[in-house]
């Protein structure tokens, strides 16, 4: 995902943290008219989420949204151009037909700009061009490169679940409960109501997120069966099973941890080969990529055209 990824917002591109600086990188390539490109993308997505009050936001380290964000821009920027290094290193090339359909791209994004938008930009549709290019190669990379590795994920490790879950530091409470559920009724909800005055949580749920007794008791559970009360790290859970397997859910959740496991092993290559071959804007440049000014610069779907004409999310 791009950018906006990194705050858990639904986008299509890629958000990096930038790495030490090497000696002598190399510079980045990208002309100051395409870096505005990608920066105002950004600023008009985030602005269209939150209004222009986000850049009111400060980070945990004291930054300002909007420096975070330049960051994270220029960390990108930086991190394509690597991935378009490492393609050329591994003779990855893109073919006429991927070539025709990322200029149809570009050509539908530069259409879209205003008479304003590309006099504030300054940019052409060759500069487009090579911007997709460059993002087109970076995400071929990352499928090549991947090719064949085992990332298969089964059902069983992926697997998504529904529950009602009643917790409490109280085992007196856990019991009493489980002993009402067990006796004159077992419905799950009312009784947990009568007894303690709360509802229930109810949740999806898959492997990885509570702890390992809890796990064990919920996935061990058939639709409408309920635990007994499970000790876990001082507190005592009763759980009902609502659904024992959501299969659209499962789905997703399986897509989810193979992107993860891919993401995981492309790294491994990246990381060796970023090492040894950095790139970098050089400030001087960088300092003129600022959101300030270009008002009326609206535009936005850099990156939806492309996932409209590619599919994915991007890497």
């Amino acid at each position: 995902m791009l950018l906006m990824a990194s705050v858990a917002l639904a986008a299509g591109g890629c958000s990096k943290t930038a790495p030490a600086e090497a000696e002598n990188p190399e510079p980045v390539g990208y002309t100051t008219s395409q870096m505005k490109v990608i920066a105002v993308t950004e600023r008009n997505r985030y602005e269209q989420v939150y209004t222009d009050e986000i850049w009111d936001a400060v980070m945990e380290d004291g930054d300002t949204f909007d420096t975070y964000l330049l960051n994270q821009v220029r960390a990108f920027l930086e991190n394509m151009k690597t991935m378009t290094l490492l393609a050329r290193d591994q003779e990855i090339t893109l073919s006429s037909g991927e070539l025709d359909r990322v200029r149809r791209v570009a050509r539908n994004y530069y259409s879209d700009l205003s008479r304003n938008e590309i006099e504030y930009l300054g940019i052409s549709e060759e500069d487009v061009v090579t911007l997709y290019e460059d993002y087109h190669t970076a995400n071929r990379v990352v499928e090549i490169l991947t090719e064949g590795l085992d990332l298969e994920v089964s059902d069983s490790e992926a697997k998504v679940i529904t529950v009602r879950q009643f917790a409490t530091a109280d085992r007196v409470l856990a019991e009493t409960v489980y002993g009402r559920l067990m006796g004159e009724s077992s419905d799950f909800s009312v009784v947990v109501r009568e007894v303690t005055g709360v509802s229930p949580e109810e949740r999806k749920l898959w492997r990885g997120e509570e702890s390992e007794a809890v796990e064990e008791a919920a996935f061990g559970l058939v639709t409408g069966e309920i635990s007994p009360v499970v000790e876990a790290e001082g507190r005592y859970y009763i759980i009902q099973c609502v659904n024992d397997y959501e299969m659209d859910a499962t789905r997703e959740r399986k897509a989810q941890i193979y992107k993860e496991r891919k993401n995981w092993a492309f790294q491994q290559i990246y990381s060796q080969f970023e090492n040894e071959h950095r790139v970098s804007i050089p400030d001087e440049q960088w300092s003129e990529i600022t959101f300030e000014g270009g008002d009326d610069v609206l535009t936005s779907n850099f990156f939806d055209l492309y996932q409209e004409e590619f599919g994915g999310q991007g890497y």
